[in-house]
């Protein structure tokens, strides 16, 4: 309300071109555009090997993440969202997506998990913050808040549609509370969906419009494309990856920008060993989440107390 809210602050020096668009396309799946990207799988994994021989454990989904976060440290623009026709900027970078309860036995469940991360991160650290939730998630017996809400939910027949209901009015209007808005999965600056782990093509998923994401990432099996390299053809193997946006977020340039500078960190995962050397933020919107802290680590801290 009032230009506030708990998880952003209004923008206002937007393009008149770009801010009229929420009123030409109200809802969030009137103005989907569909992205197709060919990541190189065989340099990832030679990169993820390397990694491996080092005693660092990274996936393929890792990679796309700490590409993601470091893009957006860079290219602020990418992480708006508009709600009620108005631009905010979020005061966070958040990463979400629906993981199985146990890898093993997809008749265990699934959970919807969200992680924020700095932009200060390395690869490192996002792996280490995806580890730490999906730990705490994995197990039929471990209930997350989004598990608890959903059985809350349907223990009473018609409180799914007054709840439901109630959460967006008070969205809408910027009056959610911030400890609800921080739990819920679709509130988020991208949902990501890896369909390769259980054998599925990519898609081309679409953005909800019950929350705030603005981008969906849907990564899928090996695709094998002939190639010609130094005159000769092969068949080389990328990972496809199905990439929804919302285009009224911000201008054509800058979405350009943000996946040219995300498809060169694909291409030079490297470069997200370290933090960046500098960090954009909109204004009155920088954010710091503290590093997770590896259980040797504090295993020595307590030792020296």
């Amino acid at each position: 309300m009032f230009g506030f809210r708990p998880d952003g602050r209004r923008v206002k020096d937007i393009d008149p071109v770009v801010r009229i668009t929420p009123y030409l396309m109200p809802m969030r799946c009137d103005a989907q555009v569909f992205l197709q990207h060919k990541a190189d799988y065989e340099l990832m994994a030679r990169y993820i090997a390397k990694k491996g021989a080092e005693g660092e454990k990274i996936t393929f989904m890792q990679i796309i993440i700490a590409a993601f976060v470091r893009t957006v440290s860079q290219h602020p623009e990418i992480n708006r969202y508009i709600l009620n026709k108005q631009f905010f900027s979020r005061n966070n970078c958040t990463v979400s997506f629906t993981m199985l309860k146990d890898p093993t036995d997809p008749n265990a469940g699934e959970t919807a998990v969200k992680i924020k991360y700095d932009l200060t991160d390395t690869i490192f650290d996002v792996r280490d913050r995806m580890n730490k939730v999906i730990e705490a998630s994995r197990g039929v017996e471990n209930q997350n808040f989004v598990d608890k809400l959903v059985r809350l939910l349907f223990a009473m027949p018609g409180l799914p549609t007054a709840i439901v209901g109630l959460v967006r009015l008070l969205d809408r209007y910027g009056l959610c509370p911030g400890a609800l808005l921080d739990e819920l999965p679709f509130h988020t600056s991208m949902y990501i969906t890896n369909n390769a782990s259980i054998g599925l093509h990519h898609v081309n998923h679409h953005i909800y419009n019950f929350g705030s994401t603005s981008l969906f990432f849907g990564m899928g099996t090996l695709e094998r494309v002939a190639v010609v390299e130094k005159g000769v053809t092969r068949m080389k193997r990328f990972l496809p990856i199905g990439i929804t946006a919302d285009e009224r977020v911000c201008s054509g340039a800058h979405y350009a920008e943000f996946f040219g500078t995300m498809s060169y960190l694909l291409n030079h995962p490297e470069e997200l060993e370290v933090p960046p050397e500098n960090i954009r933020f909109d204004p009155k919107c920088e954010y710091h989440v503290p590093k997770v802290k590896k259980a040797e680590d504090v295993a020595a801290v307590e030792k020296i107390a």
